[in-house]
């Protein structure tokens, strides 16, 4: 009699069927002023058939949208704030949309910037039901004292800021809280989809799909294919169907921001450093960068020099490189034809795998992040101060949003970090300095800086310590350059380059 129940349970469980006939009727029930999480990175792992859906009834307006970055102009969410259905967006980077940066300048959206590692793990939290959490990320910060612009005025003006954050310690450390976000709708990109809502993503277009997913009241998830139940292995559910709420098939063709292709390492560092006198000093910064990689560590890199830094490494180094959109073993870039929508770096470039590579959502990447397991971490800089505060994000009257960066260096006592900068900014001003005059990205986290003219290491509490410079560049230069004091090592010797 047990086994028949169970039978007939399992049965009539075969029969769930959460797949509608378009994103039409997914979203018809959808309202007004509703919180709507957007999974996708870039434009890798965007539900586009459901935003595009959703562009067309602009009657489903006052919207809160959460999404990492808000699309590119006429792509993802740009074309709801083109509509003017988005009345806030919570989000870690303004990037290069045009039409987001100027509605937020001008008073017409707010927005919530937050530090990707803790947008994602916001979202998380929400869908496991913790109201909030502490994390080590923007302590020190604006994001932690409250002078975040949430709304300006039409003039320019600020409106209203963001809240300043609890602070508390654990262990000697301080950390901020941060509160859950909780979705009304959850719009996924999902590879494949089965009729119990049981999902499976692809590469790095898992990134914040997953986190997302698991949050909203409605998840609905767009499929590139949707299978029968039981045709997705059970370890291959990356969303289970526990989650989701309705599946529709996705009509939209995936997109790719920047296409970068495989050259041969000399040619590829060349086109990178440019030419000239600047050249020649990015080269000088990026080899002497790529002393720092040892056998067997782990390593995330941003943008610009320090991505070239792999290109100067000794063969017979071993590095993991770690990209935060979710990808553990990055390899080269594909060679032409070769490109992957699925597959790009943290700067939407498309990338490939490297052997024995591992792909993950965002939360678990910042995860790894935060907690130190990843060894070294080389970005760039606006400005360094002399116990290592960095400011990275920034500029007066500019703001792009700081994406990873403020995760990246809260936690220096178990990730080096590195910064590679020209030691002057383009009107010779000093970059290192007593004092950051930007907003800062993280305090006392920068242990090494390297410029075309000097390395200096950095303790947190005595300051600066000049340990090399470069090739017929004199200790008094470094000091007329330099607007910190520093101390000079009795072990001063030539840049290793």
């Amino acid at each position: 009699m047990i086994l028949a129940r169970t039978f007939a349970s399992s049965a009539r469980r075969s029969e769930i069927n959460k797949v509608f006939p378009s994103a039409a009727e997914a979203i018809k029930d959808m309202k007004p002023n509703s919180t709507l999480l957007s999974g996708g990175f870039g434009l890798c792992g965007v539900p586009d058939t459901l935003i595009n859906e959703l562009e067309k009834r602009t009657e489903i307006n006052g919207l809160t949208c959460v999404s990492n970055n808000a699309g590119v102009d006429g792509g993802g969410l740009g074309k709801l704030l083109a509509t003017g259905q988005v009345k806030k967006m919570i989000a870690s980077y303004v990037g290069e949309n045009k039409t987001f940066e100027r509605k937020y300048l001008t008073g017409e959206i707010e927005l919530e910037l937050t530090p990707q590692g803790t947008l994602a793990e916001r979202c998380r939290a929400g869908g496991a039901g913790i109201p909030a959490f502490f994390t080590p990320a923007a302590y020190g910060t604006w994001v932690q004292t409250g002078e975040l612009p949430t709304k300006y005025n039409p003039d320019g003006t600020v409106a209203q800021f963001s809240k300043p954050r609890e602070v508390r310690e654990f262990d000697g450390k301080a950390y901020i809280m941060e509160e859950a976000i909780k979705g009304d709708y959850a719009f996924i990109k999902a590879w494949r989809a089965d009729p119990l809502g049981n999902c499976e993503f692809r590469f790095s277009a898992a990134n914040f799909n997953g986190a997302m997913g698991r949050n909203a009241k409605i998840t609905i998830v767009e499929a590139e294919e949707i299978v029968k139940a039981g045709d997705i292995p059970p370890a291959s559910v990356h969303l289970p169907g526990i989650y989701v709420t309705r599946v529709i098939q996705s009509t939209t063709e995936k997109g790719i921001e920047k296409r970068i292709y495989r050259k041969d390492p000399a040619e590829a560092a060349a086109a990178a450093l440019g030419t000239g006198e600047a050249a020649g000093k990015r080269e000088r910064i990026v080899r002497r960068a790529a002393k720092e990689f040892k056998n067997g560590m782990y390593a995330n890199l941003g943008i610009g020099m320090p991505m070239l830094a792999p290109s100067f490494v000794d063969p017979s180094v071993e590095v993991q490189l770690q990209s935060e959109n979710g990808i553990l073993g990055l390899g080269p870039y594909p060679r032409k034809g070769e490109e992957d929508p699925d597959l790009i770096n943290a700067g939407k470039e498309t990338v490939t795998l490297a052997k024995g590579s591992a792909v993950f959502g965002s939360d678990e990447s910042f995860g790894m992040i935060r907690s130190g397991r990843i060894d070294l971490t080389i970005l760039g800089a606006m400005q360094v101060n002399q116990y290592g505060d960095l400011a990275s994000w920034a500029l007066p009257g500019k703001i792009k949003g700081m994406g990873g960066a403020m995760d990246l260096v809260s936690n220096p006592s178990n990730t080096k970090v590195v910064v590679t900068m020209e030691h002057c900014d383009k009107k010779g001003n000093p970059k290192i300095l007593k004092q950051c005059a930007f907003p800062l990205t993280g305090r006392t986290c920068v242990s090494r800086i390297i410029t075309e003219l000097a390395v200096f290491d950095v303790d947190f509490k005595d300051g600066l310590t000049l340990i090399e410079h470069a090739e017929g560049v004199t200790v008094e230069e470094i000091t007329r350059k330099t607007e910190a004091p520093f101390k000079v090592s009795p072990e001063l010797k030539p840049m290793e380059v």
